[in-house]
């Protein structure tokens, strides 16, 4: 491993607390496995491009996994947070993302009179559908010749069709 990053002995031995133990079967070298998943992690490689003198990737990337579901990773950077003591100083992200250049006018959008706000569109949609799905039920009395549910809901009985047989 010679351009490749690798803990040595001190190191591991400040992280070893938080490793869990192997449940008897032989495993591949923990020094290697977290030199490896800190390696993709710094260079933002994928799992699949790390280096097989680490170990082979889908193992790295197992124990990243099962290792970061159990807190391993929280546990480690905590201790060496506190060990560090108070910070000197105070870093401030200036990462920006750049938005398309449509999202400019979409406040402008939401405020103006001819384009309603989301939730009043939402809710003429569900009325719409409200009213749809109750004249379709109406026709499907119709069909049927007889009183249905979705003549009640639309004003009462029918009289058109008082006269036929409810039978079908």
């Amino acid at each position: 491993m010679s351009d490749l990053i690798c803990l040595t002995d001190r190191q591991m031995k400040r992280i070893g607390l938080y490793v869990p133990l192997s449940h008897g079967i032989a495993r591949v070298d923990d020094q290697r496995v977290i030199s490896g998943i800190t390696f993709v992690i710094r260079n933002g490689l994928r799992w699949r491009d790390a280096p097989s003198d680490y170990a082979p990737h889908k193992t790295i990337y197992n124990r990243f996994i099962r290792w970061s579901r159990l807190g391993v990773f929280n546990g480690i950077l905590a201790e060496l947070a506190g060990m560090a003591g108070t910070p000197d100083q105070v870093m401030i992200d200036a990462t920006h993302l750049k938005a398309h250049r449509t999202a400019a006018s979409l406040l402008k959008r939401a405020c103006s009179q001819t384009y309603p706000p989301p939730g009043r569109q939402a809710k003429r949609r569900r009325e719409a559908t409200h009213q749809r799905r109750l004249e379709f039920q109406a026709a499907r009395g119709l069909r049927r010749c007889g009183p249905s549910a979705g003549f009640a809901a639309l004003g009462g009985e029918n009289e058109r069709f008082q006269g036929c047989s409810t039978s079908v």
